[in-house]
């Protein structure tokens, strides 16, 4: 009985109480972003506070979409975000495929130079981008933003998708070969289905960055129908007051396609990691 007490206080100590306060140190601004989200205006900033609305209401999230301006924002983020998802994903497969498949010279020196683009602040390349953005005219444009993200997100996913490619064996592709396909053939009817958890998790981490980004959103657009997401909840931070409804109701907007994305390929993510972690 005591070993059996023993064994309970144990578990609760050491893994259920810190898995239950980490839970609740991630959860609690989501739930209070969204609690605030479904209050009436005069509710928010009410004293007592309310840990639940009552009533709730759905009109800050009607008026963040109609009324704010975040149903364009919504549309700009997400064309956005997939068109750098596409280009990432097309170069990121070239490129791993060139590095894990071909010996060449400087091909060391070459990894070092990827990796060491992930150790340089997107900060410090804002002015040069921005001047040499402007002189070719795409400041003010989506195209620049995709070209900006494309190029941040690109190295840190070449070298992802190398780990996955150098883990599918090349006799597979050898036996392609032999049936009559080219080099390219076999990419695409040999290394690409077996590829699938490794090009998931390369598109949501490229989506994600993409989505979230803020610096540079900020800093090139400035027509408020160009406005991505991130850039459209600071604007609604006024300089006299901020409607917190709004703001929190905008944010939950914000959050859904990357917990719906989450949710539906957190298997693939998993495998997908794992496989570039061991082989890799």
């Amino acid at each position: 009985m005591n070993h059996k007490l023993e064994k309970y206080c144990s578990l609760f100590l050491y893994r259920y109480l810190p898995l239950t306060l980490l839970l609740l140190f991630i959860m609690v601004p989501f739930y209070w972003t969204l609690n605030t989200s479904l209050k009436l205006e005069g509710d928010i900033t009410k004293m007592p506070i309310e840990y639940w609305p009552a009533p709730a209401t759905f009109d800050n999230f009607i008026m963040s979409w109609n009324n704010v301006g975040f149903s364009l924002f919504f549309r700009n983020s997400m064309f956005i975000a997939l068109s750098t998802v596409l280009i990432v994903l097309v170069l990121s497969i070239l490129a791993g495929y060139a590095i894990s498949r071909f010996s060449f010279k400087g091909k060391n020196a070459f990894m070092l130079l990827l990796l060491c683009t992930q150790f340089v602040p997107g900060a410090m390349l804002l002015i040069p981008l921005f001047m040499q953005f402007k002189a070719m005219q795409l400041t003010g444009t989506h195209l620049g933003l995709i070209i900006t993200y494309s190029a941040f997100q690109l190295p840190f996913n070449a070298i992802l998708m190398s780990g996955f490619i150098r883990g599918i064996p090349e006799a597979l592709e050898e036996a392609a070969e032999v049936d009559g396909c080219n080099r390219l053939q076999a990419i695409f009817h040999v290394i690409l289905p077996i590829l699938i958890p490794g090009l998931v998790a390369t598109s949501v981490f490229t989506f994600i960055g993409a989505w979230n980004e803020f610096l540079f959103a900020l800093m090139f657009i400035t027509k408020k129908s160009l406005f991505t997401l991130p850039v459209g909840l600071s604007y609604m931070q006024g300089e006299f007051d901020i409607n917190y409804g709004a703001l929190a109701a905008g944010s939950v907007i914000a959050l859904v396609p990357v917990v719906i994305l989450f949710s539906y390929v957190q298997k693939y993510l998993v495998q997908g990691l794992g496989a570039g972690a061991v082989k890799g």
